[in-house]
């Protein structure tokens, strides 16, 4: 089952009230959730309860917390994705999985080649949220990750003077490996890692030279060609693998 969503506010003497429509909706009319059955919950503060259903009426579910603890469900670091949206399916699987592997959000970006139009993009974010959110309470993260707002390469670029490390997988064009990057530039504890993929035409010569002006590392993710919705799997995967095996 399912983890859901709560304000710290509702809990009061280890009981926790679920009135809010779209919770109690899904959990007493889409799961027909009954007395003394389990419920796992998280609030804002990424505490989560492991609770005990007592009541369910016509608008609310009362339960009874028995344990309860901060959330360990999260990456030691900051983990963003910067991609270039792809068709229909293709992307919703990007931004389910991307929130499955830990992603704190993700960044639309519109590059030359991208195969989806600027405004149909627009049009999507709010859909990709909601993909974010249903994940999240699927794969029990800490948190909620956002999708932002449409923006381009040289924006994203540009947060290295934020304090981001910045690096972009791009096929064909380099032999630099991700493992020996880090050789020399480690993932640390804490770091605000975003991980640039391209569309599926790849990234247009203009954008090459912006990774160049901006010192952003190029690496490859190895010989065999991509679908881009494998290369952002196996990207934000290798990142993950390469701090955890050094940490």
């Amino acid at each position: 089952m399912p983890q859901f969503l709560i304000n710290s506010k509702d809990i009061d003497n280890n009981k926790i009230v679920i009135s809010d429509k779209d919770n109690f909706n899904h959990i007493a009319k889409s799961l027909r959730i009954k007395k003394g059955e389990k419920l796992l919950l998280i609030d804002e503060n990424q505490i989560q309860y492991e609770t005990v259903v007592d009541e369910v009426s016509n608008k609310e579910i009362t339960v009874n917390v028995e344990n309860s603890y901060k959330s360990f469900r999260r990456l030691d670091f900051r983990l963003y994705l910067a991609q270039s949206p792809l068709r229909s399916d293709a992307q919703s699987i990007v931004i389910e999985k991307a929130t499955e592997l830990g992603a704190d959000g993700v960044y639309p970006v519109f590059t030359d080649n991208c195969s989806v139009n600027r405004d149909i993009i627009k049009k999507k974010i709010e859909r990709w949220q909601k993909i974010m959110f249903e994940a999240f309470k699927q794969c029990e993260r800490a948190y909620v990750p956002k999708c932002f707002e449409l923006t381009d390469l040289k924006t994203i670029a540009g947060m290295q003077k934020d304090g981001y490390k910045i690096i972009a997988f791009c096929e064909r064009y380099t032999d630099l490996t991700l493992s020996e990057y880090c050789k020399e530039t480690p993932i640390l504890k804490d770091d605000k890692i975003i991980v640039i993929i391209g569309p599926e035409g790849g990234f247009s010569q203009k954008e090459f030279n912006l990774f160049k002006e901006y010192n952003i590392p190029m690496l490859t993710l190895g010989n065999l060609i991509l679908k881009a919705e494998t290369a952002v799997i196996t990207a934000l995967g290798n990142v993950i693998y390469e701090y955890y095996r050094k940490n």
